[in-house]
């Protein structure tokens, strides 16, 4: 019984952070999927699975017997991390063939985006940590999985309301960083990488959009496809040099500590090598394939790293509150 309670004191003391370690669990299934690792694949769905469903019964409870303190945890910008992992789960679902689960997780994360955006954006500050892209990496995951179940589907309107959420997206990310502190870069615990993150899931939302024009349905004109095809180009570009510039602060200002915010590095880091594979396939250039395995074993290296730390402090907390 007190092995249960401390279990349950640790639990609840959890962030609406972690829900960050979902996004990046799911991000790797689908990497390790484009690049024939099926197997691994299914280990890394079925552990996002267990997480989600974990953290939403938790959501739910919270808003149920705890509306206060969810209200207050609504505001925080790592509340859209619900959002952002509820659309990564999709997508990976739709790959694997089950668009009505897919479907049911569009409609969710449909449902939850609004009301989280609202109260996260009314309570923008200066000089925000990196999370504050999550306002970006939220909308940008639902026009992900909108636009792979237009292609999966066969149906336009998906495919027309991702491209909606698409600019919305790129309009959001530069809001926020006008908000964004650039001393994060050196001191963050690890959501500074979202930075990245967002500009990665902005070019995978923009080749799905791509790959979607092409199955058959007439979405795109010639000039709104060069048009996405030079933004999907250019959002990578950027990804890529963010990530060089935040893996160089990495080895001058080093963060050797755990904080639940490294899920938060994992992601960008696992979005990165994703969108480098979906873009080098939307656009059709192949070596980039190369750069997108490399970059996807440094993201399963980065989460193996991680989960060895969360596993590592959870041991601790759990030792410091059990009786003596």
């Amino acid at each position: 019984m007190p092995r249960t309670s401390s279990l349950r004191v640790w639990w609840a003391q959890r962030p609406p952070a972690a829900g960050a370690a979902v996004m990046a669990t799911g991000v790797l299934s689908v990497g390790l999927l484009q690049t024939g690792y099926d197997v691994l694949s299914r280990i890394a769905l079925a552990a996002a699975c267990a997480a989600w469903l974990a953290l939403a019964a938790d959501f739910v409870l919270r808003l149920v017997r705890e509306h206060e303190r969810w209200r207050a945890e609504a505001a925080v910008p790592g509340a859209l991390t619900a959002v952002a992992a509820t659309a990564v789960l999709g997508t990976r679902l739709t790959a694997a063939g089950r668009p009505a689960l897919a479907w049911a997780l569009l409609a969710l994360a449909a449902v939850l985006w609004p009301v989280l955006l609202v109260n996260v954006v009314r309570r923008w500050g200066r000089r925000m940590p990196g999370s504050v892209f999550l306002c970006c990496v939220a909308t940008q995951g639902l026009a992900v999985l909108a636009a792979s179940l237009a292609r999966a589907e066969s149906t336009a309107w998906p495919a027309h309301a991702a491209l909606a959420l698409f600019w919305l997206g790129l309009v959001l990310y530069g809001l926020a960083l006008a908000r964004f502190d650039p001393r994060q870069v050196r001191e963050g615990p690890g959501d500074h990488w979202v930075a990245c993150g967002a500009l990665a899931i902005s070019a995978l939302a923009g080749s799905k959009l791509l790959v979607a024009g092409d199955g058959g349905l007439y979405l795109w004109n010639g000039d709104d496809r060069d048009v996405l095809r030079t933004m999907t180009v250019a959002l990578l570009v950027l990804d890529l040099a963010g990530y060089a510039v935040l893996l160089v602060a990495e080895v001058l200002w080093p963060r050797t500590r755990y904080d639940v915010r490294r899920w938060a590095t994992v992601f960008p880091m696992g979005m990165t090598a994703v969108a480098t594979l979906s873009v080098a396939a939307a656009v059709d250039v192949p070596w980039l394939r190369g750069p997108g395995e490399v970059l996807l074993w440094v993201a399963v290296a980065a989460w193996l790293a991680v989960a060895a730390g969360a596993v590592v402090d959870a041991r601790a907390s759990l030792r410091s509150r059990a009786p003596r």
